[in-house]
């Protein structure tokens, strides 16, 4: 005799059925009960709560066959904001975005992750005040603020680990300094990881498996699994940069190793080379600058540098069979060499089955790709059941 169908989950509070309303489309209240299977007294509560919290507003009268129209509900983006914060070795981008990550307003500028935490975190939180009032918004509106650093950072407790390229900040209690100047809880990650997570969410949600390579003064990868950020058990996944490259040279790494891929194919080591040849180069700026004037010696160095990102890439295509491979920060804007390069290796050295659909594919959200991860990951925090049952509660 075959096994009964289990009916699916009902939302058993606020917080669950706030989960239905998410996706923006208008319900009436007796759509959430026959949904739900729940009484119109409870669905009522329920959403008279959420309204009174402005998660839910009012969207208008749904079309009746007789009598009175029944009023509409659906999620309010507008009700609260989140500062989206991402920092880099050498920049900072800032926005205020809405609870979907529309951004009500935004700015950057250049910043030296070096001179450490303090002179850092304080200049966050000057920015941070005048975006929130540039959107027309008060700090009280402020639920959420999330934050990538350009080093390893461990998820649970937002704090940076040993990061190579961040000297002073490790252990640095980032939630703690940030959240009592903001009057938000914070939650901090990895660079690359809210990168994934923006890139995803804005331009690929569709796509179940994907990485997000950013090669620029470091070079590191998000992983989406499952349609789901996955940062393993200390939240050191994807740290691509400290991978012996195969074959590659034998260069020092400022982790204290030797040829790691960070060493052979980041921006400063592409400008190393390309000084090693007599070309004038410093930074990551300077090769994409050389490379967009056609110089030949830097196209050149750049494509090198995608092969040897390749044969690291071709192992995690092997391990993990990603359907899309996303390549951004600075050294992307170099344009095609870079992700040529990368191409020609992993679709030689990896097996054809893991590159049967595979695509390798440049950044579609640019610069952007941070802050809008910063901006999804606060969001999340804030629209669980658990949360918004504590808020309306």
């Amino acid at each position: 005799m075959a096994e009964p169908t289990k009916a699916a989950p009902r939302p058993t509070g606020a917080g669950e059925l706030f989960q239905l309303l998410r996706d923006g489309q208008p319900r009436t209240r007796s759509d959430l009960a026959a949904i739900t299977g729940q009484s119109r007294s409870t669905i009522a509560a329920r959403v008279d709560a959420l309204l009174a919290a402005g998660l839910v507003a009012p969207a208008g009268e749904a079309t009746s066959t007789g009598g009175r129209p029944p009023a509409t509900f659906a999620f309010n983006p507008a009700a609260r904001v989140v500062l989206a914060v991402d920092l880099g070795a050498t920049h900072a981008r800032l926005a205020v975005t809405d609870l979907v990550g529309n951004v009500l307003a935004e700015d950057g500028e250049p910043i030296a992750i070096d001179t450490g935490p303090d002179a850092v975190l304080a200049r966050v939180v000057q920015i941070g005040e005048r975006l929130v009032a540039t959107a027309g918004r008060t700090l009280d509106d402020l639920v959420s603020v999330g934050v990538g650093l350009p080093g390893p950072v461990e998820h649970e407790t937002g704090r940076p680990i040993n990061p190579p390229i961040m000297p002073g900040w490790d252990d640095a209690d980032v939630p703690g300094m940030l959240s009592e100047r903001l009057g938000a809880p914070v939650l901090v990650d990895n660079d690359v990881n809210l990168m994934a997570l923006g890139e995803h969410t804005a331009r690929w949600s569709a796509v179940s498996h994907l990485l997000y390579v950013k090669v620029a003064t470091g070079i590191g990868a998000g992983i989406i699994l499952d349609g789901a950020l996955r940062r393993g058990a200390q939240g050191a996944a994807g740290d691509l940069g400290h991978i012996a490259v195969p074959g590659g040279v034998d260069r020092p790494c400022r982790c204290g190793n030797t040829g790691c891929l960070e060493a052979v194919a980041s921006g400063p080591a592409i400008a190393t080379t390309l000084r090693e040849a007599g070309v004038d180069a410093t930074s990551s700026s300077d090769v994409v600058a050389l490379v967009r004037a056609g110089n030949l010696e830097a196209s050149h160095a750049v494509r090198a540098a995608g092969r040897s990102i390749g044969g690291v890439l071709a192992a995690c295509v092997s391990m993990l069979n990603p359907s899309v491979i996303v390549v951004g920060g600075q050294v992307a804007g170099a344009g095609e060499h870079l992700v040529a390069g990368i191409r020609e290796v992993v679709y030689h050295r990896s097996l054809p089955l893991a590159t049967q659909h595979l695509r390798i594919v440049p950044t579609r959200t640019g610069t952007e790709a941070g802050v809008l991860g910063a901006s999804a990951m606060a969001a999340e925090h804030v629209l669980s059941p658990t949360a918004i049952d504590t808020l309306v509660g």
